[in-house]
C-alpha cells in the first residue's frame, strides 16, 4: 500500500482523508511539521497556497523527494461577493483578526426582508482545493460550496467561519441549488455552526475537493 503523508493539525482532516483514501488502497499518515517551520505563503489563488505548502513540506517527507510517498495538502477559503471575493486566500489572517463579528460588520448595511433577496446581497461560497505531490508532479481537487452570510453568528459544533455561512440547498444529486431554490437536501436557513459534522459532510467544499482528486488517482 502506497503511502500518502497529510499536512495538517486537523485531526479531524486525516479521518475524513482516511475514510476516502483506505478503500483505494492507500495509508494515510499525519505529516507533522516543527511551529514555526513552515511560511505561511501570500499568493493570488488556493492552488498556488497549495503549491507554496507543498514545495516546503518535501524537505520534511520521509525518504525526501526521491520517495514514492505522497504529499497531500489543503486549502480554503470564503469568498464573499459584495466584497469582491474578500477574505479568500487570506481567510486565514482574516479570521484571526477580524473574526465572525468583523465579517457581519462589513455587511451589516446589506439586509432586506425577502430571504432570498437577502441571500442574493450576501452571497458567499466556500472554496477548497486539494494538492497530491506524486511522483514529482502535483494533481489538483477543486470543491465549492456556494451559500451567503447569515445576518447572526450561531454556536455549535462548527470551526472558522462557519457560524456565519449558511450554504444553498442541494438537489437530489447532492449538487449545490441557486439562492432560494428549495432542494432535496437542506439546512433550513441554520448556519454550518449550527449542525453537527455529518450534517455539515453532504455540503462541504473540502469533501468535494478530495473527491475530485481522487477521481484522478489510480487505485493503488
Amino acid at each position: 500500500m502506497r503511502t500518502i503523508w497529510f499536512l495538517t493539525g486537523n485531526i479531524g482532516k486525516l479521518k475524513e482523508a482516511t475514510y476516502h483514501l483506505q478503500p483505494l488502497g492507500y495509508t494515510v499518515r499525519q505529516l507533522i511539521v516543527k511551529e514555526g517551520a513552515l511560511i505561511e505563503p501570500q499568493a493570488d489563488t488556493l492552488e498556488e497556497v497549495a503549491q507554496s505548502k507543498i514545495a516546503q513540506a518535501l524537505s520534511h517527507l520521509p525518504g525526501g523527494e526521491q520517495s514514492e510517498d505522497m504529499i497531500l495538502v489543503e486549502d480554503a477559503g470564503l469568498f464573499i461577493e459584495a466584497l469582491n471575493g474578500f477574505p479568500g486566500v487570506y481567510s486565514a489572517y482574516a479570521l484571526k483578526t477580524i473574526g465572525n463579528n468583523g465579517i457581519l460588520r462589513l455587511l451589516q448595511h446589506l439586509q432586506s426582508q425577502d430571504t432570498v433577496q437577502c441571500a442574493q446581497l450576501r452571497s458567499a461560497e466556500f472554496q477548497a482545493v486539494a494538492a497530491l505531490w506524486m511522483n514529482g508532479k502535483i494533481l489538483y481537487g477543486n470543491g465549492k460550496c456556494p451559500g451567503w452570510i447569515a445576518l447572526e453568528s450561531s454556536e455549535g459544533e462548527g470551526f472558522g467561519f462557519d457560524p456565519v455561512f449558511t450554504p444553498n440547498d442541494l438537489d437530489s444529486d447532492g449538487e449545490p441549488l441557486p439562492h432560494g431554490e428549495y432542494g432535496e437536501k437542506s439546512t433550513h436557513g441554520k448556519t454550518f455552526g449550527a449542525l453537527s459534522l455529518e450534517e455539515k459532510q453532504a455540503y462541504s467544499h473540502r469533501s468535494r475537493a478530495l473527491n475530485d482528486l481522487l477521481r484522478q488517482l489510480p487505485s493503488s
